[in-house]
């Protein structure tokens, strides 16, 4: 089940590159994988990776392989290895090992899944079914969100942007099925063959229900029929970027005004959550629609697409029929070829129901007492440099300096896990049905939620589990966090020298402390609330050096015809272009001015940027790259390489590089 409420505004998506070879260089790092027929002037992704990329196919079961996939795929045999041991035994109930050894032991068993079938779902259809006038369809909402079910817009409670101490309803859009308005609206020919495809999905699914081939079709052009009305109405990714214009806390009478054919106090009573006077309402157009779409939709269309909701939903979670046809569908999208393992699959589905269980038992493997103290230690150093960084920035002025120094005193950092676990006291997980064990777990974290309205929030909750190989930093809570399952080798190893420590996992630190000084997280205080703290003039400054940065990206073209969206893609390239920088000035600090010798023919300076542009090698499918680019704030992997070095003097430096190369630009950008 989808759980919308857990929002954080920047994240680095560490899914791609690759580490493959035995590691057995101290360097840590593969000179195989490199391409010295191409300039390191020219083409750095390449020269670092590029017989990597020649000589290594994507698996059939994956979008994209790489470093992170490879990681990812490390974790996954450890994590299964603790499902398979906590399946066996006989745990007490409530406790980590019964909860996480019972949910994978049910997602495993394909022959009660299929016997099954539908059934398990029965009492949500019944409940559609029973929807007799418009005046039902408000009730009918309330009733899909409470019980975890996607249905036309989304409510959840998180911190006011800008009273961050406080938890507040939050009503924004929703009722989509693919990626992004634009894959509802563009008239090029791919996107026309992905709507065409989506509705025979749709027709599919509602066959596999029980429906007639010609009530499946006709119902499946009603989902494609309302959803492309919403579609129009939402706001696309890079527009839901910006903070302020999606800010919109307004009194609930207001709100109800708009939103008129549908009883919002009796919604939120619906919802257990409590009576309020306001909410951050924060797509008034969106609603505006949504609202005349309640009486002039058809009653049947509604139901249609409220049995579409409610079995799309769930599909991953049901007979394999509904599995198949879920991804015969997203492999349109992705590029896949085949499915993954059921074990697989359960292991993450496993990790998302009851993430913080299973992760307990993941640390106690892999992640050592020793390995958080360096990483500690990493992370202080990069905040010295960061430090240096805004106090030598020529374009900002002495007032606004001392404010984003303010800010930076006051990040908070989570390393490996979270040290005060939430646990799962009231979460019914048993043996009896994998549909029913998603079910709860997902209510219980919606439970959760609904109760954090109206309080502060608790700080110490996490929105990644440890095995994540992945980052983020929260701008509400001012933190950045790195997850137990990215501080592994190659990203972060005891044994690897500095150089490549700070080009790795260095500048994925940087990244997450620039994350709170780029186009979003620029405009939070310390605490976290949406308040202007700049000078007007020095904000001036950072708009045009942003706007540099947007000019560089959007002039990357990466298929035929399909350029980069700068403006998307800003606060990640400042993020990566912050990062990079940050994560070089502190290896230069911690070296103190030696040199280290040559490791494998390269300077330590030549080794941080080998570090950096090898934990990023890898490649996309054509569809799963394409996707990226219509509505992943990520750049591709050879862009978040290419793209930020070609603006440091110090890799041109490094390599011998001279104005003319593609590797050095004519116009430098940069912020931090």
């Amino acid at each position: 089940m989808r759980s919308p409420f857990l929002r954080f505004l920047t994240a680095i998506a560490i899914v791609m590159s690759i580490w493959s070879g035995t590691m057995a260089q101290s360097s840590a790092f593969d000179t195989s994988r490199m391409d010295r027929s191409v300039s390191a002037c020219d083409d750095f992704f390449s020269f670092a990776n590029g017989s990597w990329i020649k000589n290594t196919p994507i698996p059939p079961s994956q979008a994209g392989w790489g470093t992170g996939n490879i990681l990812s795929e490390n974790n996954l045999e450890v994590l299964h290895q603790i499902l398979e041991n906590a399946a066996k035994t006989k745990a007490e109930k409530g406790s980590n090992t019964q909860l996480i050894g019972d949910y994978y032991a049910t997602c495993m068993d394909e022959a009660g899944i299929e016997k099954a079938g539908t059934e398990p779902l029965r009492p949500y259809l019944k409940r559609i079914d029973e929807i007799k006038s418009a005046k039902d369809l408000g009730p009918t909402i309330a009733w899909l969100h409470k019980n975890g079910v996607p249905a036309l817009f989304n409510v959840y409670g998180d911190a006011d942007a800008k009273n961050s101490s406080m938890v507040i309803v939050n009503a924004g859009q929703g009722g989509l099925s693919l990626p992004t308005k634009d894959y509802y609206l563009k008239d090029d020919p791919r996107s026309v063959e992905i709507r065409t495809k989506f509705v025979e999905h749709v027709a599919n699914v509602f066959k596999l229900a029980g429906e007639t081939p010609e009530a499946a079709a006709k119902d499946a052009q009603a989902v494609m029929d309302l959803q492309t009305r919403l579609a129009k109405a939402s706001k696309a990714p890079v527009e839901l970027r910006d903070p302020e214009k999606n800010y919109n806390k307004i009194a609930l009478t207001d709100a109800q005004k708009i939103f008129s054919n549908l009883d919002l106090n009796g919604y939120l009573a619906a919802r257990g959550m409590p009576r309020v006077t306001e909410l951050d309402f924060e797509k008034p157009d969106f609603f505006a629609e949504a609202n005349k779409m309640l009486t002039e939709v058809p009653l049947e269309a509604w139901k249609t697409y409220f049995r579409w909701e409610l079995v799309n939903d769930f599909s991953n979670a049901l007979s394999k029929g509904f599995v198949d046809e879920a991804f015969n569908f997203g492999r349109l999208l992705s590029g896949a070829k085949e499915q993954q393992p059921r074990w697989k699959r359960c292991v993450r589905a496993t990790d998302g129901a009851v993430g913080e269980a299973l992760g307990a038992e993941f640390v106690k493997q892999k992640f050592t007492p020793e390995a958080k103290a360096r990483m500690d230690a990493l992370i202080s150093n990069l905040f010295v440099a960061m430090k240096s960084h805004i106090e030598n920035a020529a374009w900002m002025g002495a007032e606004t300096k001392q404010k984003a120094l303010a800010k930076l005193a006051t990040y908070v950092r989570k390393i490996g896990y979270n040290e005060h676990p939430l646990g799962y006291a009231g979460l019914v997980i048993t043996r009896d049905s994998y549909v029913q064990n998603a079910i709860n777990a997902g209510l219980f974290q919606l439970d959760r939620n609904v109760k954090d309205i109206g309080h502060p929030p608790d700080k110490t909750r996490w929105g990644m589990t440890p095995p994540t190989v992945n980052a983020y930093y929260n701008s509400s809570y001012n933190e950045i966090v790195f997850p137990a399952g990215i501080l592994q080798p190659p990203f972060f190893s005891l044994q690897a020298d500095d150089p490549i420590n700070y080009g790795a996992i260095g500048a994925v630190i940087g990244h997450e402390i620039s994350h709170g000084f780029d186009d979003q997280g620029s405009k939070s205080d310390p605490q976290g609330n949406l308040v202007s703290w700049w000078t007007t003039e020095d904000r001036a400054k950072f708009e045009d050096r942003a706007n540099c940065v947007v000019d560089q990206f959007t002039g990357y073209e990466v298929q035929p015809g399909l350029n980069l969206n700068g403006r998307l893609t800003l606060g990640e390239n400042i993020g990566d272009l912050g990062g990079v920088n940050i994560a070089y000035s502190a290896l230069m600090k911690a070296l103190g001015g030696k040199e280290p010798g040559k490791i494998d023919g390269f300077t330590a300076e030549q080794r941080f940027f080998l570090g950096y542009a090898q934990v990023w090698a890898s490649k996309l499918t054509a569809e799963a790259e394409r996707a990226r680019v219509l509505g992943d704030p990520h750049s591709p992997p050879r862009f978040r390489v290419n793209g930020p070095l070609s603006n440091m003097p110090e890799f041109a430096q490094a390599f011998g590089c001279k104005q003319g190369d593609k590797m050095v630009r004519t116009k430098a950008c940069v912020i931090w």
